[in-house]
C-alpha cells in the first residue's frame, strides 16, 4: 500500500508542476481538470471517498468549466471592444 501511496503522490506533485508551468489559461483549465482527476485517485488511495467525491464533482469538473466560460468571456469581451474601436 505504500508503494501505492508513494506513486500516487508522486503524479500529484508531477501534475502540480505542469499546472503551474502552463501559460494559457484555456490549456491550464484542462489540466487542472486532469490535475483534479490525479487528486481524485490519490484519495481514493488514502481510502478517503467522501473526499474523493467532492474533489471529482468541485476540482475536476465544476472549477475548470468555470475557467473556461471565464476565459471565454474576456476573450470575447475584448474582441468586441476592439470591434467598436
Amino acid at each position: 500500500m505504500t508503494v501505492l501511496i508513494a506513486i500516487t503522490l508522486t503524479s500529484v506533485l508531477v501534475g502540480a508542476g505542469v499546472v503551474v508551468f502552463t501559460r494559457d489559461p484555456a490549456r491550464q483549465a484542462v489540466v487542472l481538470g486532469v490535475y483534479g482527476l490525479l487528486l481524485t485517485v490519490f484519495f481514493m488511495v488514502l481510502q478517503a471517498p467522501d473526499v474523493a467525491l467532492s474533489q471529482l464533482a468541485v476540482g475536476t469538473a465544476v472549477t475548470p468549466l468555470m475557467v473556461l466560460l471565464t476565459v471565454r468571456k474576456v476573450t470575447q469581451s475584448k474582441a468586441q471592444k476592439e470591434k467598436d474601436r
